[in-house]
């Protein structure tokens, strides 16, 4: 499995916390983007694959740690940008990376895991003969 981003790249576009290792959310994008966005049918170059994996894995790290949309001194108050919802829609680096993905392997994901429906498959196998429906 080949890597596309590095740390160095995520970090251009998301301030993270230098505590926080980016490994786990570069092979989390990584694994995605390899099964979404490779395929004999879609012709991404090396860049464009290696942009789509950078926003994921900024898009996987924003659920580890959440992007403040409004930070108050007086009283403390912060509001996050991110929401409890399921697909790449929570955050700005999720919609960029399904943008960047025009062939939409990502966005079909993100429709299935919002569906709940990924993985499944349902289809109808008839065994019986051409007389037997007469």
């Amino acid at each position: 499995m080949t890597v596309r981003t590095t740390s160095d790249l995520v970090e251009e576009i998301i301030e993270v916390e230098s505590a926080i290792s980016l490994t786990p959310f570069i092979a989390a994008a990584n694994t995605l983007v390899t099964k979404c966005c490779t395929d004999l049918t879609v012709d991404y170059t090396d860049t464009e694959l290696q942009q789509i994996e950078t926003y994921l894995s900024a898009h996987f790290y924003t659920l580890r740690d959440p992007r403040a949309e409004r930070e108050k001194a007086g009283s403390v108050e912060v509001k996050y940008q991110s929401k409890v919802a399921l697909g790449f829609g929570t955050s700005h680096y999720g919609q960029t990376a399904m943008s960047l993905d025009y062939y939409g392997g990502l966005a079909k994901l993100n429709r299935n895991i919002i569906k709940g429906t990924v993985g499944k498959t349902i289809g109808v196998t008839w065994l019986g003969t051409e007389e037997d429906n007469l």
